[in-house]
């Protein structure tokens, strides 16, 4: 066990979020970085002890075409500021990984200066791929070289140069003296040579125990990369597009097959693929931009924080704020945020709310760090799994239908259960619990030891006084979402009780008999509550059962108009029980 296998990350683009000047002067150093100081607490808050910020070295424009790597951006102050960042953060428990920039420079970093200057009589000349003094550029320095993504303003190092690979190497040594830091972003990780990488493996246990290379991968097999010779980790891109794009098109099926894909390239163990996971970052646009639904804001950070790997929140996210990515500019990805105008937002702002409580369930919660994956409840908008560690069993649960669902799950050894979210309780019987889900949300179902009143991690629950509406953006009426807390769904609500087995093989037996009211709730057992329930759940059967049954016609074929009919005009739930059991 490493502190990486129980970190909770924050990303931070510095140039961004400090204002800083687009393009360097190389002036006397502006003390920018001590402005992030206040924002150390507010990490605190969110439940966060890591923190990945960069680029952070002295470069032209936007941090990624480095001009000195042993030099604090000018922009953003000198290495004492650094120096004192780090102290700070590691004070207040949190680590700290940088970006390391080592596939391409700047044009103005030295080696490069010295090939424009000496030419072919530069001792660096083979410091960078494929130099040709037979070519030239539109910079006209009377020759050409390889770059990274076109751009000639970031010329690529020769990484099987013995001289490139011991100098990068000097380069963490240095950070790791000066800074005292605890790992390293490797950008463009997927264009890295691995024997250079396996290089930067070796410092990295030479320099710090537990010393983290994470690395920036888009796509291909993650193993590749994350193995015992080169890095721990790398950027979880395929979770990523499957987190937004599984929610705007209401399908959980794309988010649970990637999942399943990925924790098999792990050879299906909770220690075989620790993935770096987020939903946003400075390359890409703002979730609460790229959700189509705002209020699916909450089950996708549920998912990010329970599912296998590591997450990881990109600053200002928490606050919803938004960014589009432009087609020349990442600007608006990577806006200025002062500390005064979100200082009190952990208690104002409901999303902001949301993702500290999911913070310090995934702190308090070993299963959601070290347990393994097994798939309980999957359907187009429902999705169900469960993390075990030791004794310890964690249901997660996740709803992207607008309305509310009740969901039957194996209860395994525990007696009972409580939303770490929203603290509602559900009692085993017969082996499972019956939980019912808001529309556009998600829980964690904690267990509940033999005689405890309430679990450790209760107090993550949004008090009762608190409003409900966390799961939801801002702008949500308040009154329309405090069903997150009701116990006893509306009877006009849709409870879609069987919209967990839709499945042909599944048994379609779990929507026989309601569920008993003190699975449910932890309200009092009054006979109008109890009515309400009984109404509410026989809705749902006949929903859900009419779902089940088109689910499984669209599998064996297109459902056309008149099929359709046939299984809506259907209200008769013995009926359609043994339509579903027909499939068989």
């Amino acid at each position: 066990m490493a502190w990486y296998d129980e970190a909770v990350f924050y990303h931070i683009y510095p140039l961004g979020m400090l204002d800083a000047p687009r393009e360097n002067s190389y002036g006397e150093p502006v003390h920018r970085l001590p402005a992030l100081h206040p924002w150390i607490g507010h990490l605190q808050r969110l439940g966060v002890n890591a923190l990945y910020i960069g680029p952070l070295f002295e470069s032209v424009g936007h941090g990624y075409e480095t001009t000195d790597y042993k030099k604090l951006d000018s922009r953003l102050g000198d290495n004492e500021d650094l120096k004192n960042f780090v102290a700070k953060c590691h004070d207040a428990g949190i680590r700290v990984i940088l970006d390391g920039v080592f596939n391409h420079t700047g044009r103005d970093f030295f080696a490069f200066r010295d090939i424009r200057r000496n030419r072919e009589n530069s001792p660096y000349r083979d410091w960078y791929c494929n130099v040709n003094f037979w070519g030239n550029n539109e910079y006209n320095d009377g020759f050409s070289y390889d770059n990274w993504g076109g751009y000639n303003l970031l010329a690529k190092l020769n990484q099987r140069n013995p001289a490139v690979r011991d100098y990068i190497c000097d380069v963490i040594r240095f950070w790791v003296s000066e800074f005292d830091i605890d790992g390293i972003r490797l950008d463009a990780a997927d264009v890295l040579d691995f024997d250079f990488m396996k290089a930067l493996r070796h410092v990295a246990g030479e320099v710090k125990p537990q010393f983290w290379l994470m690395g920036e991968v888009i796509h291909g097999d993650y193993t590749r990369w994350v193995n015992e010779g080169t890095l721990h980790s790398v950027t979880n891109y395929h979770l990523h597009k499957a987190l937004y794009s599984g929610h705007n098109d209401h399908n959980y099926f794309e988010i649970a097959h990637t999942v399943k894909r990925l924790y098999g390239m792990g050879g299906n163990r909770p220690d075989g693929l620790k993935l770096y996971n987020f939903v946003d970052n400075h390359d890409v646009e703002r979730i609460y931009t790229k959700l189509n639904n705002k209020e699916h804001f909450a089950p996708v950070h549920v998912l990010l924080y329970t599912l296998p790997g590591v997450p990881s929140i990109y600053y200002g996210s928490e606050f919803g704020i938004e960014g589009k990515k432009e087609k020349f500019s990442d600007a608006s990805l990577r806006p200025a945020l002062r500390y005064e105008d979100y200082a009190n937002a952990v208690t104002d702002n409901p999303m902001t709310r949301l993702i500290a409580a999911l913070g310090k369930v995934r702190r308090q919660t070993r299963a959601l760090s070290y347990g393994d994956y097994r798939e309980l409840v999957l359907t187009n908008r429902q999705y169900a799994f469960s993390r075990t560690a030791g004794e310890e069993t964690v249901l997660v649960t996740v709803n992207n239908d607008e309305n509310s669902t009740s969901l039957t799950l194996p209860a395994g050894s525990h007696a009972a259960y409580v939303g770490a979210l929203s603290g509602m309780r559900a009692a085993a019987a017969n082996g499972n619990i019956t939980v019912t889900l808001p529309g556009c949300f998600g829980e964690i179902w904690l267990p509940l030891g033999h005689g405890e009143e309430t679990p450790a991690i209760n107090d993550a629950a949004p008090d009762a006084e608190t409003d409900a509406s966390v799961c939801v953006a801002a702008a949500s009426d308040a009154e329309t979402n405090a069903s997150v807390y009701d116990t006893a769904p509306d009877a006009a609500t849709d409870a879609s009780a069987c919209d967990a087995a839709p499945d042909a093989e599944t048994d379609a037996s779990a929507c026989d008999a309601a569920p008993d009211a003190e699975t449910n709730t932890s309200s009092s057992d009054s006979a109008p509550i109890r009515a309400a329930l009984e109404e509410a759940f026989e809705k749902g059967r006949i929903a859900g059962l009419q779902e089940a049954i088109l689910a499984i016609m669209s599998k064996n074929g297109p459902v056309t108009d008149q099929m359709r009919r046939d299984v809506t005009d259907n209200v008769y739930p013995d009926s359609l029980l043994n339509w579903v059991r027909s499939f068989r």
